[in-house]
């Protein structure tokens, strides 16, 4: 079982967004809702700065707007961040079967090393972009992961909330499930994803998992 970061396993959005508006009173600018923020925050640091300032890769300031805004997240990586709810039950279950499980996430290592450290979480493996030099859609890191965890590509299921995830999980030959409560633009429909199930609640999410494994 292989889990996306960010909008999959651990609601890390709350202390994005705090790093975002901590960014934008400093430079002088009101703050944006939660809501607004939440729906971006799988694509980046570079999509929450083109939000919060209106600047694009490349542009003047933008390099050092998302230096400042990383420095900032990294002050308080897991402050509200935590695992969504009920997901606790499922990564129990996986130590008392046992079954292996990891992280593969785009999310660079530092911040995922420290996040998951104050979180007490142990994954099997956890891949990031500076391992490999990809990141998804590209399968090398879910690939690299399956074989660090000594199991057939074919016998993982990887589990993402952004189509990337999807893509990546379908070319490394997984099976694949969209966290639906994570975080999906409203823009986007996962259900033409390609995933082999769409799970809409950590319940749901649990159950299908369940039956999988039984």
């Amino acid at each position: 079982m292989l889990f996306d970061l960010d909008g999959t396993l651990v609601d890390t959005a709350p202390d994005l967004a705090l790093a975002l508006n901590r960014l934008l009173l400093e430079q002088g600018k009101p703050e944006l809702p939660f809501h607004i923020i939440r729906d971006q925050v799988s694509n980046g640091g570079n999509a929450l700065i083109e939000l919060g300032f209106g600047v694009k890769v490349g542009e003047a300031g933008q390099a050092e707007l998302r230096q400042r805004l990383l420095e900032l997240y990294q002050d308080k990586v897991a402050e509200h961040s935590r695992l969504f709810e009920g997901l606790e039950q499922l990564l129990d279950r996986f130590e008392r079967h046992p079954i292996p499980w990891g992280i593969v996430t785009n999310k660079p290592r530092i911040y995922t090393d420290l996040l998951l450290r104050e979180l007490r979480l142990n994954p099997g493996v956890v891949v990031c972009p500076e391992d490999l030099g990809v990141s998804k859609p590209d399968p090398a890191p879910l690939l690299f992961a399956a074989r660090q965890l000594a199991t057939p590509p074919e016998q993982c299921l990887y589990v993402g909330d952004h189509l990337r995830d999807i893509e990546a999980g379908r070319r490394a030959g997984m099976q694949t499930l969209v966290a639906g409560f994570g975080y999906i633009s409203t823009a986007e429909n996962p259900s033409h994803w390609g995933a082999d199930h769409l799970a809409h609640s950590v319940m749901e999410l649990n159950a299908w998992v369940m039956q999988k494994i039984a």
